[in-house]
């Protein structure tokens, strides 16, 4: 599959796993599924804060989407060693932050799905939940967590 290939071909690099922030841990293996904590859309020291649909555009919360898919691969890489061994990318929920009236959540996660579709080809293709919430912690604008299938 050679993910990490195709993660350099879209020029990303991963981070390092950010540390928790309270009592968890980045990422839980059960028998060949990965539980992926909620991961943020941060970059270095930086977070994408607010409301979509009132401090946040669409566009903007989209590209937080990706930034927490990245930091997701992140978890994945730090638990697994190599993103060869992601078999497939089983489900993931997504938590946006919104606005009152803000029905867009959907479009918001289609920035981390689209991601791992393209990192992991048919195999990144997954079951979703996307919803609405009043708040994240550390007021982010969106919160996404994933399971994926290991080897």
């Amino acid at each position: 599959m050679d993910a990490e290939a195709r993660l350099a071909g879209l020029g990303i690099a991963l981070p390092e796993t950010a540390a928790p922030t309270a009592m968890y841990v980045p990422a839980v293996r059960s028998g060949n599924l990965l539980f992926i904590s909620g991961q943020l859309p941060s970059e270095g020291d930086a977070l994408l804060t607010g409301l979509c649909g009132a401090e946040r555009s669409l566009d903007e919360a989209v590209q937080g989407a990706r930034r927490c898919a990245v930091n997701l691969l992140a978890a994945a890489k730090g638990q697994l060693g190599s993103l060869d061994r992601v078999r497939r990318v089983v489900k993931l929920q997504a938590f946006v932050a919104s606005a009152p009236g803000f029905t867009s959540q959907h479009l918001v996660a289609n920035g981390a799905s689209e991601l791992l579709c393209a990192v992991f080809g048919e195999s990144g293709r997954h079951a979703r939940t996307a919803v609405a919430v009043p708040c994240l912690p550390l007021n982010a604008t969106v919160e996404i967590e994933a399971i994926l299938e290991v080897e």
